[in-house]
């Protein structure tokens, strides 16, 4: 039996129809009554996890705090050290207790930074340097919980994907779907960067790739799509995509950034202008896997145009 934590979340409603399209077992966890999961509560280092893991041997673990656009916590970094640390290890010292044999845990490229250079993607083996509560929250889990396995013998595997996408995506990359399809030009030609993100569909075939794999067992692997478009290309796809024209002009990138700063915008410009590209070369050696769907494909799913089988 695998549990899946989070399993009302984008990726877990994602995680849990694929599971089941190969018939495999599984039982979902979630915080609220009427969800037809079982219910778990708010994730603290104190929830009772028992009924949750009661025959399970695998856990995915998705739960967690993510970017809180309207920040009110007093102590941000505290309120994702809460969920994403104290509940995490919680949760996984009572999973090893009860006899879960891998509990897969997934990170945040976030951990290893927020920018890359031309031509130098992150790796698994670069020194981490996460700059805001999330990414250190979900840094500090990862080592919590690769240090766990080194005492109970329990197999924990790390996945750190970019900006996950498909059917129901919300936020950021929602808001670049409705520009790039509204057909107004927009003036990313002259941008030259590369952005690796991942199709829900992938993300979710490397999930269930590291399943029982011995090979997996204390990795981190970094997962993406195969392709790092830059924003002017993503925003072409996305429009084709929708079957709507993509009209872009050229602006040097630095004006763009100006504006977006003047308007107190500036992480939208790092976003947009910046270059955050993984390679994903190790879980390629070690387990065989690469991206089934192509950027082309997932974008098509994600508009609901032509999911892929």
């Amino acid at each position: 039996m695998i549990l899946v934590t989070g399993a009302t979340g984008f990726v877990g409603q994602a995680l849990m129809r694929d599971l089941a399209s190969r018939g495999m077992a599984y039982r979902g966890a979630s915080r609220r009554q009427g969800t037809g999961h079982v219910v778990v509560g708010d994730m603290t280092g104190d929830t009772d996890w028992s009924a949750a893991l009661a025959g399970t041997e695998i856990v995915i673990h998705l739960a967690a705090r993510t970017h809180v656009l309207n920040e009110t916590a007093t102590d941000p970094l505290a309120a994702y050290r809460a969920v994403n640390v104290d509940a995490t290890l919680n949760l996984a010292r009572q999973a090893a207790r009860a006899g879960v044999r891998q509990f897969v845990f997934l990170s945040s490229v976030k951990v290893n930074g927020e920018r890359t250079l031309p031509g130098h993607p992150f790796r698994e083996s670069d020194p981490p340097r996460p700059e805001d509560g999330y990414g250190i929250s979900k840094r500090e889990a990862e080592d919590g919980l690769l240090a766990l396995a080194g005492e109970t013998g329990m197999a924990v595997t790390v996945l750190r994907p970019p900006l996950v996408y498909g059917p129901g995506v919300k936020a950021n990359f929602a808001s670049l779907v409705r520009l790039s399809t509204t057909g107004l030009p927009l003036p990313f030609g002259a941008v030259r960067n590369e952005r690796s993100l991942v199709y829900v569909g992938n993300l979710t075939d490397a999930i269930i790739r590291v399943l029982d794999q011995p090979a997996a067992a204390g990795q981190v692997f970094l997962v993406a799509d195969a392709e790092r478009p830059s924003i002017g290309a993503l925003v072409t796809e996305i429009a084709a995509a929708a079957g709507k024209p993509a009209r872009q002009f050229s602006v040097p990138p630095s004006w763009i950034s100006a504006a977006l700063k003047f308007w107190g915008r500036g992480a939208m410009a790092e976003r947009l202008l910046g270059s955050l590209t993984v390679d994903t070369g190790k879980i390629h050696s070690l387990l065989g896997w690469t991206p089934p769907s192509s950027l082309q494909d997932g974008l098509r799913a994600t508009l609901g145009s032509e999911p892929p089988a």
